[in-house]
This record gives C-alpha cells, structure tokens and sequence, in this order.
C-alpha cells in the first residue's frame, strides 16, 4: 500500500504491516467486511497495540464496537461488549469483563454467516447505546 496523508489510512497501513503474509488477506477481508455492514465507520488505529478499532466515534471503549488484533498465528475480531452478544454457534472467546473475540486464521472463517450476525448485532448494539449517551 502506498503512503497516505490521511493519518487514520497510514496508521491502518501500520498495523496491516503487522500482520504476517498468511494474515494480511484475512486482516482486509475482515477490514472490508465491518465497511461492507458500516460503511461510515469511525476507524482508529493503535500500531503499538496492533488494532484497529472501529466504531461511531472517537471514543474506544464508548464509542466503539470492534477491533481488529493482529497476534502471532492468528487475527482476532473483538468485541468491546461482547459479553452482550448473542452467540448460538458459540465462536466467542475469552474471559473479560465485556470483551470478547474471535479467533481467526481462515479466509472462511470472515466468510461466516456466524460473524456476520456477530458483526451485525455488535453495530446495533452500539448505535442504541451511542444513543442512549447521547
């Protein structure tokens, strides 16, 4: 990916560049994904932390519904309240008060309908609750 002025874009760049070769169709099919479902999404980036975190505002744990965690094997799709989340094909992991992730390693895996509903549900959750603070 070329170098951008937009500093939400290059910061993006630096945590895609985390990821390993195997990871990075992964890392955008899931980037592509939480767009094709919400397409304004307010995205930040944390290259030290390795996440992009994506949301209806600045504000991470307010405003924000999930995060894209590149780790060593694998790519985590997180969920900030993810504790609330309807899960019938239990993918969920984890053992925090609110997050919860999944753990991805497959370009199939993205293709879920299970994630998509995750993904779905997270979005809605957070516009009511984005809402409600208001």
């Amino acid at each position: 990916m070329a170098a951008s002025k937009n500093p939400t874009l290059s910061s993006f760049e630096a945590v895609f560049a985390l990821a390993s070769e195997e990871q990075r169709p992964i890392v955008e099919a899931l980037h592509q994904k939480i767009l094709s479902v919400h397409p304004g999404a307010y995205m930040l980036a944390w290259p030290k932390q390795g996440i992009v975190s994506y949301g209806f505002g600045p504000r991470k744990m307010l405003d924000h519904y999930a995060y894209i965690g590149i780790q060593a094997k694998h790519t985590n799709l997180g969920f900030y309240r993810g504790t609330s989340l309807s899960d019938p094909a239990v993918l969920l992991e984890g053992t925090g008060k609110s997050l919860r992730h999944v753990k991805i390693s497959t370009l199939a895996q993205v293709a879920s309908p299970s994630v998509l509903a995750l993904l779905k549900n997270a979005i809605a959750a957070q516009s009511t609750h984005a809402k409600s603070e208001a």
